[in-house]
């Protein structure tokens, strides 16, 4: 039979390897699970997509304000768009008319 003090002896020298065990499983399960760990690659994958999706859809906003910006340069200024954009400020637009926005 084991002593006590044969018992603590062993867990005096098991105690470091077992925190060492400890602290390697806490870093796997970590790099499995954790906010970037394996598992998480698919959510990486997932907002990448809607990311592009989003560029996409905001560069195509910005190529249509960079065309009525230049349709609306003081230089050489596109009179259809000058006078839409003045009616709508200026309020003169009637209720039946219709204004069809150039692309």
């Amino acid at each position: 039979m084991i002593s006590i003090s044969q018992l603590s002896v062993m867990v005096r020298r098991a105690a470091p390897a077992m925190l060492a065990l400890g602290i390697m499983a806490f870093f796997a399960v970590y790099a499995l699970v954790g906010s970037n760990g394996l598992f998480a690659y698919g959510d990486y994958q997932r907002r990448v997509v809607e990311q592009r999706a989003e560029f996409d859809r905001l560069d195509k906003q910005r190529a249509a304000l960079k065309n009525r910006v230049k349709l609306l340069d003081p230089r050489h200024a596109n009179p259809d768009m000058v006078d839409e954009v003045t009616r709508q400020k200026l309020n003169v637009v009637h209720p039946d008319e219709l204004i069809i926005p150039l692309k």
